[in-house]
């Protein structure tokens, strides 16, 4: 039952693409994004349809090179490889893009992007404690809404946008909830491969509430499910940058090696889902606008709160240790990972293991020796 539900999820992004298709004939709006700073819930509550964007394999990195920086983070160097190779759908189908400074290199990219498509960049406070930071980011908010009604010709109500946080709420309750059940008991019942093709197709599910619905039935039956063979190794966290299908080589690597990923920290997994959005709010952009802002990604200076939620997630789900992985040139998260080790180390106390790679795979032996040396330490 486990597996008949959980190949609900594969192949999402190509089915994806028959949705897309049906809503740009009904003449809806399609918006391409890149980061969860993408505020979801105005571009639907606008009439449009967001889709994540492809930048998470190696092979268009070699395009991308031809104007960009060797030395530069690989997802950056994939994402503008896709879409100047135009071998990504989901960025030809978008009507626009909507990028984010989270990084130098993601905010350049997006210059010389935009000869390729129109993008809407949103500029986010770096220090998210300052006074002013929230009616900055506030301000961004309201800019980005008046930008998607214009693309749109739909107002931003009160109640739509209400309506669409709920809905994302409920997707990002499940989801937590799908990894609480999979540990139910002390037990695993499903990897954490099998748990990123679930997470990967809530960035191309056009329904949200039928996502949210295929989520809580697997929920219901992983509670009672058996453990699997694999359940028997060490417990690992993952943290550090996002990953995906054709980025995930550690991710199969620690499962290779007998240990079982038992939650993901990164942006595209968990650190997305923990918090929602403020309900039924008078100013729903308001509550917008506050949630995003907390978000604990390494962009924002200091991210105390990313040391709070791998606190929790490895208390919460009773780690053995944690992997924390970084792309090459990905400054923000290669320098929060010492300070982040000690932290683990001393509190709650767990062996780290700090990997830094990109897409390729010429390290993979070298990869593995270092995770399995690190397993038999556990």
């Amino acid at each position: 039952m486990i597996q008949k539900l959980l190949t609900g999820f594969d192949n999402m992004p190509e089915q994806s693409l028959a949705s897309l298709e049906e809503a740009r004939e009904e003449g809806r709006k399609v918006v391409g994004i890149y980061c969860i700073f993408a505020p979801v819930e105005m571009i639907r509550a606008a009439g449009a349809l967001p889709v994540g964007l492809c930048g998470k394999k190696q092979e268009p990195i070699a395009a991308a090179e031809a104007e960009l920086p060797a030395n530069l983070c690989p997802l950056i160097k994939s994402s503008y490889g896709f879409a100047v190779t135009d071998t990504c759908p989901f960025f030809a189908a978008s009507d626009v893009i909507v990028g984010e400074t989270t990084c130098d290199g993601k905010k350049k990219m997006y210059e010389i992007m935009q000869r390729l498509k129109p993008v809407h960049l949103m500029h986010l406070p770096y220090d998210p404690a300052l006074p002013h930071s929230l009616a900055f980011w506030r301000e961004e908010v309201n800019r980005f809404g008046a930008f998607l009604e214009e693309l749109t010709g739909l107002p931003l109500t009160v109640d739509e946008l209400n309506r669409r946080i709920r809905i994302q709420n409920r997707v990002r309750k499940a989801l937590r909830n799908l990894h609480e059940a999979n540990l139910a008991g002390g037990e695993i019942r499903v990897t954490g491969r099998e748990l990123l093709n679930v997470l990967e197709a809530k960035n191309f599910w056009a329904d949200q509430e039928e996502y949210a619905e295929r989520l809580e039935a697997l929920v219901e039956v992983l509670r009672d499910a058996p453990a699997i063979e694999q359940a028997k190794g060490p417990r690992i966290l993952l943290t550090g940058t996002p990953i995906g299908k054709g980025s995930d080589k550690v991710l199969r690597l620690i499962e290779q090696s007998g240990a079982t990923v038992i939650a993901m920290e990164n942006c595209t997994s968990l650190k997305a889902a923990w918090t929602g959005v403020e309900e039924d709010s008078s100013d729903p952009l308001d509550a917008i606008a506050r949630r995003y802002l907390n978000l604990p990604c390494a962009c924002l200076t200091p991210n105390d709160g990313r040391a709070a939620l791998i606190r929790e997630l490895a208390e919460l789900f009773r780690a053995d240790a944690v992997v924390d992985l970084t792309w090459h040139a990905c400054h923000t998260y290669m320098v929060e990972a010492q300070p982040l080790g000690r932290m683990i180390n001393n509190d709650p106390g767990l062996p780290v293991l700090h990997l830094c790679t990109d897409y390729g795979e010429s390290d993979l032996e070298s990869l593995r020796t270092r995770i399995e040396a690190f397993l038999e330490i556990i």
